[in-house]
């Protein structure tokens, strides 16, 4: 069971009692800085792997090519 209304409340009273009425919102923004340059950071390394991922996609498929053309001049 989740808490009461009371109970939340009580809570909402004693973190104002204990930050102030500025240092909250202060808080929050803090907060919502950290996690925006969390997902960026985030979105960054995808992106890296991608890139990661494509080079080495290229680098099999030359390798690939100049084992064929190995293999061709080898037959002739």
């Amino acid at each position: 069971m989740g808490p009461s209304v009371q109970q939340l409340l009580i809570v909402l009273v004693i973190v104002v009692l204990l930050f102030g009425a500025k240092k909250i919102p202060e808080l929050a923004k803090g907060i919502g800085k950290g996690i925006k340059s969390f997902k960026s950071e985030m979105q960054e390394d995808e992106t890296a792997a991608t890139k990661s991922d494509a080079e080495k996609i290229e680098k099999t498929q030359e390798n690939s090519t100049t084992t064929q053309n190995v293999e061709e001049t080898k037959k002739a």
